[in-house]
């Protein structure tokens, strides 16, 4: 007996040591995309190894395969985005277990399909539910969408090229298509049911699973090929990157010294130009300064003394963003946001300002805030537990409680032009974007600061979501960061020139204005929007069938 027993425990370590391996090697290779440049493709089949492993485990009679499946995403999460760490321990922690915990959930309600659902309906049930859930995920205050599946072509540009009838969600839809396809016909063969089909029934099988995986390259080839750069005027840009440690912007320079040291890179860069006098648009980084309170800009130090400069250069104009205040002497809050100032209250907002000599200053304030460093998520349950934990430990906060603006606008530039401006994290988020271009931009900005996360692949692959929306938006974009990389991309995705990583230096460029709107732009997200509505119908079909068991048992 003692032997039976001790061979039982082998046999079932060894099928735990099978099902861990698989898993792995899933983790393993979905992570590649956002690790290693011209990857995108390992997606379409990343998810094979985990689907083996689910099949297996079944198989094998493994009991709660959802810990294989939160080991695969807690690794997935880890290797891609630890970097978070770099800024915030706990919220890097944070956003790679909530995040892998929401993965993990999916795939709970996927065996569950596969209890009561037959056939290939589980599988559909699954790829609909990940969509969906990406698309909701873009929407809610707890929002982390950095491994969005069609993210994982983003250093893969020249792949996608559809985006813009698709957005990135056609790119999670074309990875699930593949992943399922394959696994499908593999466990087919395994099962021997491949041996029983006839010969027109494999080959539909390999053909349609070629043209799953082979034709999206072939229609983004034959898109890239024909797309031709367009223009309806351009305009003359300098980027300013003026490399300042975030972790020591105000021990190391004083507010002065930032504002000049930026003014200089300007000016070296004008000087150098054959026509100086040409109108140009200047753009320097996220939360450059923070002395600017929105009831009096003009009194800011920085604001008057970026006036000044402008005054001795004709026909150039600013972009830069800055850290705001806006008081209230109310007696009562103005706001849920708002904190206690003196006799009043106050809020912080992260702006974008346009100056032009003679105009008064545009703004843009981030709409898409990053949860617990700017955002108090579900204000009314967690403002006030944000408080009482901050008196307790004795500390003036524990979250950020930036106010965003309701939606994208744009600024309007010397001659008329819309410009689009989004604020950092706001570039991963594809729909939203949309917003600027059908607000009227023209061309699209990126300000950033990803010096927070160290020389790591989180300001690579925040540089990578950029590319992306240049296809869907068909937009030129100019990139500032603080650190880098600073850039500028065409409409196809290509980056057309590049500052370094952690150096002081200017760019310069010209972006290309259009007016024209792809189709994602006019109809957004179909893709999430059919996903979620067939996400929903399978999943009455499921409470139906679940209601149906326990009613004859």
């Amino acid at each position: 007996m003692e032997k039976v027993l001790h061979s039982n425990a082998g046999r079932m370590r060894r099928k735990r040591l099978y099902l861990l391996i698989f898993c792995t090697l899933s983790a393993v290779m979905l992570s590649l995309p956002w690790l290693v440049p011209h990857c995108g493709a390992v997606a379409l089949v990343a998810f094979l190894p985990l689907l083996w492993a689910d099949w297996a485990a079944d198989e094998m009679d493994v009991k709660h395969f959802w810990l294989y499946s939160f080991y695969t995403f807690i690794l997935w999460n880890a290797l891609t985005t630890f970097w978070v760490c770099n800024a915030t321990v706990g919220g890097g922690i944070f956003a790679i277990v909530a995040n892998a915990a929401q993965m993990t959930l999916v795939w709970i309600l996927f065996r569950l399909a596969k209890k009561y659902l037959g056939g290939a309906v589980p599988y559909i049930f699954l790829a609909v539910m990940w969509i969906a859930w990406e698309r909701r995920y873009f929407s809610v205050d707890i929002s982390w969408p950095w491994l969005t599946l069609g993210n994982a072509f983003a250093g893969s540009t020249r792949s996608i090229q559809w985006y813009e009838y698709t957005g990135a969600l056609g790119g999670s839809l074309w990875i699930w298509l593949c992943n399922l396809s394959i696994f499908g016909l593999v466990r087919s063969i395994a099962c021997g049911v491949a041996a029983r089909w006839n010969n027109m029934m494999r080959l539909s099988s390999i053909l349609g699973i070629t043209l799953a995986v082979c034709g999206p390259f072939i229609l983004s080839k034959c898109i890239y090929s024909s797309y031709e750069e367009r223009s309806e005027g351009s305009v003359d840009v300098i980027i300013a990157q003026p490399n300042l440690d975030p972790y020591e912007k105000f021990e190391s320079l004083t507010q002065a010294e930032q504002t000049e040291r930026l003014l200089g890179l300007f000016s070296a860069a004008m000087t150098a130009s054959p026509d100086s006098s040409r109108r140009c648009l200047l753009i320097a980084p996220e939360t450059f300064t923070s002395d600017i309170v929105l009831q009096d800009i003009e009194s800011s130090p920085t604001v008057r003394r970026f006036r000044e400069f402008l005054s001795g250069h004709p026909g150039a104009e600013m972009l830069f963003g800055a850290s705001t205040t806006e008081f209230f002497s109310t007696a009562a809050a103005p706001d849920i946001l708002a904190r206690h100032y003196g006799n009043g209250w106050y809020i912080n907002r992260n702006t974008a300002f346009l100056l032009q000599t003679g105009s008064p200053a545009q703004m843009y304030h981030k709409s898409r805030l990053v949860v617990g460093v700017e955002l108090t998520p579900y204000p009314r349950i967690f403002v006030p537990l944000d408080d009482w934990l901050s008196r307790k430990m004795g500390v003036s906060s524990l979250m950020g409680r930036c106010k965003g603006q309701d939606g994208a606008s744009v600024l309007t530039m010397q001659d008329g032009t819309a410009l689009g401006c989004a604020v950092c994290y706001e570039s991963i988020y594809g729909e939203y974007c949309t917003g600027y271009v059908n607000a009227g931009a023209e061309a699209m900005a990126v300000i950033t600061n990803d010096a927070w996360w160290g020389d790591t692949p989180g300001y690579k692959q925040h540089l990578n979501y950029s590319r992306l929306r240049a296809i869907e938006l068909r937009r030129d974009f100019a990139r500032c960061g603080n650190t880098g990389i600073s850039c500028f991309i065409d409409q196809k995705g290509d980056i057309v020139s590049k500052t370094d990583w952690w150096k002081s230096q200017t760019l310069r460029g010209s972006i290309n204005f259009n007016t024209g709107k792809t189709f994602f732009v006019r109809n957004g997200d179909i893709v999430g929007r059919v996903s979620t509505l067939m996400f929903f119908l399978l999943s009455v079909l499921l409470l139906i069938r679940v209601l149906m068991r326990k009613k004859l048992s």
